[in-house]
């Protein structure tokens, strides 16, 4: 027996390929059978009358359900015909809309960019074959005429930067080269237009027989937009997703001049004063700063995740999530999922982290940290790198919990990340590290936000980078950081002088710049250790000042801990014990345990550390 494709049943049918499939799962077209993990169906098969079981006991969520879930599928033909898709074709209405000229999303990593920007391809793009097949059962469809007219109207550029990471810039500038090469070679009705001149075809060939210099590759959205134009009759849709990635690599690996100058010119000379542009996408984590990237082009329409345009459609919201638990059976799970993958807000909306989200489900409801497996945390480690001691203090009472007010700067550039510590918060926020709690307010070329850790997926991550950073580097071992904890836990004043001693004598490099400051940096990321059993306070007022540390126990039957800490150089063992001395009396004199009395903890345990050089001195009681 003849068998076809759902692809093929759905051109015959008039119906997306997505639906047959999810009719050959419910077993509505006899036949069907799946092999290799895609549907197959007779020839001859009829299209049902509707999509019920004869039963009466269908329902769409158990239709749905059929599906598997879409982790790591960016293309869009696929993801809304062989997997569970959640529809986001209502933002290509809120474009139509907007019309802008050229636009910028930014948003972090694995939020959907891709899919969506692969979406937009499929939906303009004019091809041989008739590609509103995909588009018929979802929303967009039901907006009417005024915007399905677009559909498979306009010759598309697609590039996808999001893979191109490599530790130089020869490498980096290859990759470019032949992503550039392959788009080349998908339009290949150009080789044999008739509306080219020679020329335009040897620069066609220069490019996909990869002999194109730099100045070729660098003009090539120009003039791959313009002989498309010419051969079309209509402008060309550039896209270009998840810009940033290599002028990221370029600032972690020592090449981010060389990519931020090849970018440059790329960008300049495809979307600014480009008379053969219709329109053109942008995606990425950050907006680069104006003049750095987008020098002179004044048609760009930047959406940040400050802003309340297109804010729920990079994401889940909470409908599309109880959806979502509601195909797969899992109802029950929305508390527990919304702890661990919830709390971002995009605009005026409420989104959850997509890729976490299925990642959750598709391994049987099991919370975990899946987000921080997706690619490498190059932002969070550089600004760990970078970090002062009262940005580790910060970055620490963020992890227990806590919120700052800081100023938010949406157009930056990768150096302002060393050269001016408030930069630090705009890029944890843009990237997913933190959440906005309401709007922020203007505040010149700048906001102020208030912003915190959003879940405890981000929690984790943050956990793991600060301790994985100490390790590295060498601020702390391992064996160390666990001496520290134990001795805090024991109350056990000559086992944590041993392991500060310990700390100090292994760690030169970081004696110079051993301040106070310094030391309570430290101890705060290796304290973080603890924050399962406590909730680590730093530099709080209580009594009648401002303790150095504190630590407050999540259950009554642990001790509450606090730490005062002195640093004065050139001092000898006697000084320095007695300055020991003066910061546990500072304790009792300035009644830093009335926050501790005051929650009913029962067992208080106050330490004063006093250090000077490399040498240290504990005593407690």
């Amino acid at each position: 027996m003849t068998k076809i494709s759902c692809a093929d049943a759905a051109r015959n049918w008039g119906m997306s390929a997505r639906n047959i499939c999810t009719l050959c799962a419910g077993g509505k077209i006899p036949g069907a059978e799946k092999i290799d993990g895609k549907w197959t169906l007779p020839a001859d098969a009829r299209r049902p009358e509707d999509n019920r079981v004869k039963s009466g006991r269908y329902t769409k969520s158990r239709d749905r359900q059929a599906l598997p879930l879409p982790i790591g599928v960016s293309d869009f033909r696929k993801a809304q015909e062989e997997y569970y898709y959640v529809d986001k074709t209502l933002f290509i209405k809120e474009f139509l809309d907007r019309k802008p000229h050229v636009s910028l999303f930014t948003r972090p990593r694995r939020f959907g960019k891709t899919l969506n920007m692969d979406m937009v391809r499929v939906f303009f793009e004019k091809t041989d074959s008739d590609t509103s097949i995909y588009f018929r059962d979802k929303k967009i469809w039901k907006c009417g005429k005024r915007y399905t007219r677009y559909q498979g109207q306009y010759p598309v550029i697609f590039l996808s930067f999001k893979d191109v990471k490599y530790d130089t810039w020869d490498e980096t500038y290859q990759k470019i080269q032949d992503l550039i090469q392959t788009e080349f070679s998908r339009h290949s009705e150009l080789r044999t237009s008739d509306a080219l001149a020679d020329y335009e075809k040897e620069y066609i060939g220069r490019i996909v027989t990869n002999k194109a210099d730099y100045v070729d590759v660098s003009s090539a959205l120009l003039h791959l937009s313009r002989m498309l134009a010419e051969h079309h009759g209509k402008n060309a849709i550039i896209i270009v997703d998840e810009y940033d990635t290599p002028i990221q690599e370029g600032f972690a690996r020592d090449y981010y001049d060389s990519i931020v100058s090849f970018m440059r010119n790329f960008f300049s000379s495809g979307l600014k004063d480009n008379p053969y542009l219709e329109y053109g996408f942008l995606t990425g984590i950050l907006r680069i700063a104006q003049e750095s990237i987008f020098s002179g082009l004044n048609n760009l329409d930047i959406n940040t995740v400050l802003d309340p345009e297109y804010s729920q459609y990079f994401g889940f919201t909470r409908e599309e999530v109880l959806e979502l638990l509601s195909a797969y059976r899992a109802e029950d799970k929305y508390q527990e999922l919304t702890e661990w993958y919830d709390g971002y807000r995009f605009g005026d909306t409420d989104i959850f982290n997509p890729w976490s989200v299925i990642s959750y489900i598709s391994k049987g409801c099991t919370p975990r940290a899946y987000w921080i497996n997706t690619g490498r945390n190059e932002i969070l480690d550089e600004i760990i790198k970078n970090a002062s001691s009262e940005t580790m203090e910060k970055l620490s009472r963020i992890l227990q919990g806590e919120s700052i007010v800081t100023h938010l700067h949406m157009d930056t550039i990768y150096p302002s990340l060393r050269a001016n510590p408030s930069y630090i918060y705009s890029f944890l926020l843009v990237a997913g590290y933190l959440k906005l709690h309401s709007s922020p307010v203007p505040s010149n070329d700048s906001y102020i936000g208030e912003v915190s850790i959003p879940n405890k997926e981000i929690r984790s991550v943050y956990k793991a980078e600060i301790l994985n950073h100490l390790y590295k580097t060498g601020a702390v071992s391992e064996s160390s950081a666990e001496k520290i904890t134990e001795a805090l836990y024991l109350h056990r004043a000559d086992r944590l002088k041993n392991a500060f001693q310990e700390y100090l004598l292994k760690t030169i490099s970081f004696y110079d710049a051993s301040t106070e400051g310094f030391f309570h940096g430290f101890l705060a990321g290796v304290l973080s250790l603890m924050d399962d059993e406590y909730r680590i306070s730093s530099n709080r007022e209580s009594g009648k000042g401002r303790y150095d540390l504190c630590l407050i126990p999540r259950t009554r039957q642990l001790p509450g801990i606090i730490l005062e800490l002195k640093y004065q150089s050139g001092l000898k063992q006697n000084q320095l014990e007695a300055l020991a001395e003066d910061a546990l009396s500072q304790i009792n004199e300035k009644q830093y345990a009335t926050d501790l009395t005051n929650a009913g903890v029962d067992t208080i345990i106050k330490y004063g550390i006093a250090f000077s050089g490399k040498d240290v001195h504990v005593v407690s009681m």
